[in-house]
């Protein structure tokens, strides 16, 4: 059994995807293997690219697929868990209606999990990082858009429709008024702290803003230039718009962690992605707004925390999730 217990995490993403075989207590064997994920090419190139990422994956770590207890897939957007199906994801267009878990257990005969990336990445850091010590945790996941995933007793809360853990869609402001999202709505919460919006937001604020700022030297800069990061590193050499940004998005976010606590009441609220990489005085800020605006007893005991495995917590979770399977944990 010792011999089993090593499980193949693959995170697939819009651009890229990522693999690595992963051991029982959660330690990669080796480098993540990456390949171009070439959604533009249709589904059945994308399926084949997934089983060429495993087997290299595999290689790299100097086993064989006897060696392998059981495989773990994790893909973006809408899909449906308990069937394994990708349903139509905005960032793998043109996949539709895409068999990921069978067509992966097929190929290499393996008990395989499929799994929303958000929630996979939210197991990696309750399984072996940030959330290790924890019974209960709840994570955001900022980047283009805002993602996350609940933990509760070592259980993914996948939801009746696939859709628990839609932490970006947490409404935070009137949705007659608020701020377009992505998904078609207002006042989501991914509209106002997403490290697209932050820029969004930034570009806004420099129109009513009346004092001195560095961050006008961006203003006609496009968006690979004048970053989430931008702001942020302005924000911590004391320029005052970017700080105000950079306060307004812990407030935000602030907002959706309270929401959280009033749902599930976790032990731990998890934020992950590069924003979490400005450091402990932006954790705090965020910290403070939850402290004034969170329900008084829960907000004692309630701990506000960065995440730890940064863009492997998507791989390492989903080999976790396997691992769940494979145990029969996860029915």
């Amino acid at each position: 059994m010792a011999e089993l217990a090593n499980y193949v995490g693959l995170d697939v993403g819009g651009t890229t995807m990522k693999a690595a075989v992963v051991t029982d207590e959660g330690k990669p064997l080796s480098k993540p293997v990456v390949m171009d994920t070439h959604p533009e090419r249709g589904a059945d190139a994308g399926l084949e690219t997934m089983c060429e990422t495993i087997r290299r994956a595999v290689a790299a770590a100097n086993l064989t697929m006897d060696g392998i207890a059981a495989i773990g897939v994790a893909t973006p957007g809408l899909g449906d868990i308990k069937k394994g199906l990708i349903i139509d994801p905005p960032n793998l267009k043109p996949w539709k209606n895409v068999a990921v878990r069978d067509h992966i257990a097929k190929a290499f005969g393996k008990p395989t999990v499929y799994q929303n990336d958000a929630n996979a990445a939210t197991y990696g850091e309750y399984w072996v990082g940030v959330g290790r010590e924890a019974k209960s945790m709840v994570l955001f996941t900022l980047g283009t858009g805002v993602g996350g995933g609940i933990i509760i007793d070592d259980h993914i809360i996948e939801g009746e429709h696939s859709h628990g853990g839609e932490l970006g869609h947490l409404r935070i402001d009137m949705p007659d008024r608020g701020r377009n999202c992505g998904c078609g709505a207002r006042g989501c919460l991914e509209a106002y702290a997403s490290a697209t919006n932050v820029v969004r937001r930034a570009r806004e604020d420099m129109a009513c803003f009346r004092g001195p700022s560095t961050l006008r030297e961006f203003y006609t800069a496009n968006n690979d230039v004048f970053t989430a990061k931008l702001i942020f590193d302005h924000a911590v050499k004391g320029d005052e718009l970017a700080l105000k940004v950079v306060d307004d998005t812990a407030y935000y976010l602030a907002l959706g962690a309270c929401a959280a606590m009033a749902t599930v009441d976790p032990e731990m609220i998890v934020f992950g992605g590069g924003m979490v990489g400005s450091g402990e005085w932006f954790r705090q800020k965020i910290e403070d707004y939850v402290k004034r605006f969170g329900l008084p007893y829960p907000t004692k005991s309630v701990k506000i925390a960065f995440a730890q495995l940064g863009s492997d917590a998507g791989f390492i979770g989903t080999a976790g999730c396997a691992r769940l399977l494979y145990r029969g944990l996860k029915k």
